[in-house]
């Protein structure tokens, strides 16, 4: 991939929004296999500043094409090919590209925010034409300035991805999860990977020089052969920093979770509290457990499936759960203060307070608190919020769509780009600039 910036292609025929309306129409009859239907295919085509309106058009060929300021948000491209295409500025926040063809193409500005380029290939690429002579040659982009710009993949999921041979040099991948990508014989500095997820990625031969790669995930990441003068790796978690082994314990998970279920049972006048704070529970089952009240200070959750689980009233506090799938989990009364929260799914999380009969018949409030934690990119689709205790939470980016919000404390939140719609914010404390 090339970042450097051409300028627009006034030689290629130009499509009108009402043209790529009829083409969108099309191509959905092509993929439901109706009579009338045809594949979208638009190449060396001028599609600037068009709207996609999050369309589906998945196998579609935009070869060569100039897709500069396109609005592609929320648009599903699967398989398609931008190969070679000029996409500078484009916004392409939250759209499905896995398997699609960006060979070549030029991304300089474009935000990727959120989107999904699973096993897409962004490596080099060319187009070739024959000239007067019939000698095949490098097709010219028109206007080719110096000036370039920094690339957005912040957030992206880039998981699997193919990157080999691709040059990325300054581009923000911070808090992407580029885990299991392959980026071999690549340029990559001066890139900013701060808090990304750069597990089992292999950057064999890649000029990582420069680079920022402040509290990523780099287990298994292979760096053979990769230039690495001058990047920026701490705080980075590596497989020895990941923490303690559970191996370490005297006891068993079962027994002392046994322990442990025998104490919340008595109210701790029998067995003894889960304590798991420090360690390593990444390739754990733990959501076939009862999980309630369990203490796992800055334990190690990264890409856990908790998806279900009950831990109401836990103590996790600087807990790690970056990628985790935690859909549907009963999380009531519990604590996440400065918990690393990035990019996991909490969609249908019950977040809600405990509610606690006093003896004098009044009835207290246990509140869900957050305070701190990191959770840009988090899904919290249809989450349950209420009385939440969200301060100083850096929500940038969240899916916060259709959830219940009433009473919650966002007092000191960011806010950015987050998506509220549809949620009920009665209550609220959240402030001025957002609302």
């Amino acid at each position: 991939m090339s970042f450097t910036e051409p300028e627009p292609a006034s030689s290629l025929e130009r499509i009108s929004q009402k043209e790529l309306d009829e083409a969108v129409k099309k191509h959905g009859f092509f993929l439901k296999g109706i009579r009338g239907g045809a594949r979208t295919v638009m190449k060396f085509k001028d599609l600037s500043d068009l709207d996609f309106k999050s369309a589906d058009l998945s196998q579609s060929d935009f070869t060569g094409s100039v897709l500069t300021n396109a609005k592609m948000t929320n648009g599903t491209f699967k398989g398609a090919s931008f190969f070679a295409c000029d996409l500078r500025n484009a916004n392409l926040e939250n759209a499905c590209f896995s398997r699609a063809d960006f060979r070549g193409a030029f991304v300089a500005g474009a935000n990727l925010t959120g989107a999904d380029l699973e096993s897409a290939d962004l490596r080099e690429g060319k187009v070739m034409e024959r000239n007067e002579k019939g000698i095949l040659s490098d097709r010219p982009r028109e206007g080719v300035t110096e000036k370039t710009h920094k690339t957005i993949f912040a957030g992206a999921k880039l998981k699997e991805t193919n990157l080999s041979g691709s040059r990325a040099s300054s581009a923000d991948f911070s808090d992407a999860d580029l885990s299991g990508v392959v980026v071999k014989d690549a340029d990559f500095s001066g890139a900013n990977f701060e808090g990304a997820n750069l597990s089992e990625a292999n950057f064999t031969g890649t000029d990582l020089s420069h680079a920022n790669m402040h509290a990523s995930i780099m287990t298994g990441t292979v760096l053979i052969m990769a230039e690495t003068g001058g990047a920026n790796l701490d705080e980075a978690l590596t497989e020895e920093s990941m923490g303690e082994k559970l191996e370490e314990l005297k006891k068993s998970l079962p027994e002392l979770l046994e322990e442990h279920t025998s104490w919340v049972a008595t109210a701790g006048q029998k067995g003894e509290r889960l304590d798991l704070s420090g360690f390593d529970m990444r390739h754990i089952e733990l959501k076939q457990y009862p999980l309630t009240a369990i203490k796992a200070v800055g334990a190690n959750f990264l890409q856990q499936d908790l998806s279900g689980a009950e831990m109401q009233s836990a103590l996790l506090d600087r807990a790690d759960l970056r990628d985790a799938r935690l859909k549907n989990i009963d999380l009531r009364g519990s604590s996440l203060k400065n918990a690393m929260l990035a990019r996991a799914d909490l969609s249908e999380a019950n977040l809600s307070p405990l509610q606690f009969l006093n003896s004098d018949g009044t009835t207290r409030l246990q509140r869900i608190n957050l305070s701190g934690a990191n959770m840009r990119y988090v899904i919290l689709r249809g989450a349950d919020l209420r009385d939440a205790i969200l301060m100083g939470v850096d929500l940038s980016y969240a899916v916060l769509i259709d959830c219940d919000l009433r009473r919650a404390d966002l007092t000191g939140a960011i806010l950015n780009n987050a998506d509220m719609s549809g949620s009920m914010l009665n209550d609220a404390l959240i402030d001025e600039k957002y609302r």
